[in-house]
């Protein structure tokens, strides 16, 4: 099981659940045991195809599409299909009119508090480097979206 990087994650205490728990087979808690100079092949082939990805998106719109932002890209291929099954926890803020509030709101809101949070997380700025738009789930059941009642998350 993987987890992309979230705030809506971190905040509810599923990511430090899943990857700290041991209760499950965290791809984390996996690859940093790994080697990166000498395992990072196999690191971002255990990140691109888990068998369950658990995530957030920046944006959900009326009609169902998910947006996603990455700097790193290290969930995106998870979420468009790689993983068997994908699992998107969604604060209600997150839900907007169509594709264009989606795109203004990952550029004007989401942008900046990542930029933050990976200044402090990692020392170095976040960017928009990757944009994954899903219009539709062509295997029935591989993909949940639980919409929380609550804001959560950027």
């Amino acid at each position: 099981m993987f987890t992309g990087a979230s705030e809506t994650l971190r905040l509810s205490g599923i990511d430090v659940d899943i990857n700290g728990s041991g209760r499950y087979q965290s791809v984390k808690a996996r690859t940093r045991t790994m080697d990166r100079a000498t395992q990072l092949a196999e690191i971002w082939r255990m990140l691109a195809c888990p068998d369950v990805i658990v995530g957030s998106v920046a944006a959900v719109t009326e009609t169902g599409s998910l947006v996603a932002a990455s700097a790193s890209g290290s969930q995106l291929a998870g979420y468009s299909g790689a993983a068997a099954r994908a699992i998107w926890i969604v604060g209600a803020q997150k839900v907007v009119p169509d594709l264009d509030t989606a795109l203004r709101r990952v550029e004007d809101h989401c942008l900046p508090l990542e930029h933050e949070r990976a200044m402090t997380a990692y020392g170095q700025p976040s960017a928009l480097n990757r944009l994954l738009i899903l219009n539709a789930e062509p295997h029935p059941g591989r993909g949940t979206v639980l919409l929380l009642r609550e804001a959560i998350g950027f």
